[in-house]
């Protein structure tokens, strides 16, 4: 078992045409209880099956059922959670958390693409392959969006939610995603998270604010922190798009 979903275990498998190691998520149908939980699922295989062939997005390869369970056969990522690299080197370089970022970017923007948005975008939730490069993975929370049409539902972890969420209110799935990787850059060169609290309605309130600080002892380039801060700008019509991000001149280096 290489890890627990909501609805059950994902196993390391080998696929017996091509020998390759493929991680398999196994969905027991006892477990999927209510109408949510079915949509839910069927939502995923849907925008799993619409991203193939995307670049540093996780590939779904086939799809197999049987009365107890559903059995989801995908790409496997040798190198673990990019938390727990993080955790190992307390943080990163930044040369590297910008190549990181850069296949973040590259990954997101496929996905808006074909008009999905992640909603859950942490570093549990980027994986690592073989050669070191990130692969999104766990698209349980995401959903199609029409462009320019809010959604409403709050959901995705408490310390990477941007503020309209923790608000309550109607969000852009774009901007939403893009808070998310502010939080994730912050939290690789940093090696901590840009708010911080045991106490939720605490948390909250500082999200709310976006009131946060880069430590002056990461020595960040001032390009890294002015892009940090304009990520986590709490009013998203001034955040930057993905797009943007693009073309941002320390990932068009790289």
């Amino acid at each position: 078992t290489i890890g627990e979903g909501t609805f059950g275990k994902v196993k390391l498998g080998t696929h017996v045409a091509t020998g390759e190691r493929v991680a398999v998520k196994i969905l027991e149908k006892a477990r999927i209880v209510t109408q949510a939980d079915a949509e839910r699922v069927t939502r995923e295989i849907r925008i799993l099956r619409s991203l193939r062939r995307s670049p540093h997005v996780v590939q779904l390869f086939e799809i197999m059922e049987t009365p107890e369970a559903i059995f989801m056969v995908m790409e496997y990522a040798s190198g673990g959670e990019l938390f727990d690299y993080i955790v190992e080197n307390g943080k990163i370089s930044e040369s590297e958390a910008c190549k990181f970022i850069r296949q973040i970017i590259s990954g997101v923007c496929s996905l808006h693409m074909r008009n999905v948005v992640h909603r859950d975008l942490k570093p549990e939730n980027l994986l690592l392959d073989k050669n070191h490069n990130i692969i999104i993975a766990d698209l349980g929370l995401s959903n199609f969006f029409h462009p320019g049409e809010p959604l409403q539902t709050a959901c995705g972890s408490p310390c990477y939610a941007p503020p309209e969420m923790v608000a309550g209110l109607p969000y852009d799935p774009p901007k939403c995603d893009v808070w998310s990787v502010g939080v994730v850059l912050y939290a690789m060169v940093c090696g901590q998270l840009p708010f911080e609290d045991h106490h939720t309605p605490s948390l909250y309130k500082k999200i709310l604010e976006g009131v946060f600080k880069v430590p002056n002892e990461f020595k960040t380039s001032r390009e890294v922190r002015r892009l940090i801060f304009r990520m986590l700008t709490p009013n998203p019509n001034e955040r930057p798009s993905f797009e943007e991000l693009r073309r941002t001149d320390l990932f068009l280096r790289g």
